[in-house]
């Protein structure tokens, strides 16, 4: 594991997946490649870009206030709050 500076996106749990697929532009797709790379050397396990999705998506989600406050009865989120 590399003693710089940590990723916002930490090591990765193993979770039960559903499978989605969807469409994104070629430079999206070549800064997710690069990441997944960062994100490899920084914790020392193999990782791709498909597999960080859904973990970036639902920092992203967690971090969004006006989607959190929504709250589950409204259509917001289950996620818990980024710590």
């Amino acid at each position: 594991m590399s003693t710089g500076k940590k990723l916002r996106l930490g090591p990765l749990p193993k979770l039960e997946s559903t499978k989605l697929a969807f469409a994104c532009p070629a430079h999206l797709k070549a800064d997710l490649d690069r990441y997944a790379a960062l994100h490899a050397q920084t914790y020392g396990e193999p990782v791709d870009a498909a597999t960080l999705i859904p973990y970036m998506l639902e920092a992203f989600m967690a971090g969004d206030r006006g989607f959190r406050r929504r709250g589950p009865d409204k259509g917001g989120s289950t996620l818990a709050k980024p710590g």
